[in-house]
């Protein structure tokens, strides 16, 4: 909806990009905020009070007057759905047996991921046939319904419906004082797999979101003569790899009872794969497609960040560590967008088509530089981590009893 959008509101792009960067301004200041409210007040209220909010952020977006009126709808819209995927975890960490828990974190990636590849032309149909304003009212009831759905069907824990519970015994989720809150923020960064593994993923992830997002396709039709439309199925074609590559490596994870070495076998591989696609560019096309769907497929291993970091810290903190950990992933994008956008404009030769600027294949790869740089810190980290050889931590370490003593 984005000529819609300029169209309407009477703005140009580099408001466009604001309005559209409000989203994930408030969805990245929600994380830590998820992780604790999902420890005191369970995932079913937090899922129910975000998917609430959403519609009515849907709602002010669809009837906006203006672009700040939009930008405010915006803004609730991405702080409210940043609790799906800390909501969804909290529960996989109490439904499920831990054996499989990087798995179905891995299958509700693919859900996401598919999700989102699949509803860009249905969408682009709606807003076309009936226009933005109407599809986004539609969606905003969506959201309500969802609402009145959590709100009935999902509960805490299967000992409400009379099942098996997969709770920790040690995890405390509800009417925590705010000085434990607190206490429990920091007892979480005093974990050094915490730190690593906020960094790791978000270069993985940030690879492939600013690639797939934002300048794979320029990348591909400037300097590979592929048309515009081949150029998305392309970046479509790594997001679809990548969705498949989650629960493939949470269940490799699973299974082996590791999570160091599958997460290393697979950032190597992708790293190996950014390289040849950011730098060496392969050639014949087929051979090109070939290492996307791989890089994509090897991304997936960021999956085992979840259960890797879940299982670093005491059970009753899981929601808290899980929200950190999202947030990392979600700075990778956040961050590398705009920096491989910034080395491109000071690497920008002149030349133009249609208004457009057209980069060089010598700006695109030193302006692809900070992706790969960061993938290969991830990599490096990697060693770095403690394995946890699937197993919860149930009280917390040596050096923070210490540190908490002192």
């Amino acid at each position: 909806m984005t000529t819609e959008l300029m169209n309407d509101f009477g703005i140009g792009a580099a408001a466009l990009g604001h309005l559209s960067a409000f989203y994930f301004y408030s969805y990245v200041a929600m994380q830590i905020p998820t992780g604790i409210l999902v420890d005191t007040w369970g995932p079913h209220r937090l899922l129910t009070t975000g998917a609430c909010v959403a519609g009515v952020g849907s709602l002010i977006f669809a009837t906006a007057s203006s672009a700040l009126g939009a930008g405010i709808g915006r803004l609730l819209i991405g702080g409210s759905v940043s609790v799906a995927w800390v909501g969804m975890l909290k529960l996989a960490n109490q439904w499920f047996a831990p054996r499989r828990f990087a798995f179905v974190s891995g299958v509700a990636l693919f859900c996401g991921i598919i999700g989102a590849v699949a509803a860009g032309v249905p969408l682009r149909m709606a807003v076309h046939s009936v226009g933005w304003r109407p599809v986004m009212l539609y969606s905003s009831v969506l959201a309500f319904l969802v609402c009145a759905g959590i709100w009935w069907i999902v509960r805490d824990d299967p000992s409400e419906r009379g099942y098996l519970s997969y709770a920790p015994a040690h995890a405390q989720q509800h009417n925590r004082r705010v000085i434990d809150i607190i206490s429990g923020v920091i007892e979480v960064l005093r974990y050094p797999n915490t730190w690593l593994l906020f960094i790791i993923p978000g270069g993985i992830v940030g690879c492939v979101l600013t690639f797939s997002g934002l300048w794979g396709v320029p990348f591909l039709i400037t300097h590979h003569h592929i048309t515009d439309t081949g150029a998305a199925g392309l970046s479509s074609m790594l997001l679809v790899a990548w969705a498949v590559g989650g629960p493939f490596f949470g269940a490799i994870s699973d299974r082996l009872g590791r999570r160091k070495l599958p997460y290393i076998v697979g950032c190597a591989v992708a790293t190996v794969g950014w390289g040849l696609i950011l730098f060496v560019a392969p050639q014949p096309l087929h051979w090109l497609i070939v290492v996307i769907l791989v890089t994509g497929f090897a991304s997936g291993c960021m999956i085992i960040s979840f259960a890797y970091a879940k299982e670093s810290v005491p059970p009753d903190l899981t929601g808290t560590v899980s929200g950190l950990i999202n947030m990392g992933v979600i700075m990778g994008p956040t961050l590398l967008q705009p920096a491989v956008g910034w080395v491109l404009d000071r690497r920008w030769s002149g030349q133009t088509l249609n208004s457009a600027r057209i980069y060089d294949l010598d700006a695109f790869r030193v302006g692809f530089s900070p992706m790969f740089g960061w993938m290969v810190l991830a990599f490096i980290l990697l060693f770095f981590t403690r394995e946890t050889t699937c197993r919860q931590v149930v009280k917390r370490t040596q050096n923070a009893k210490q540190a908490t003593a002192r």
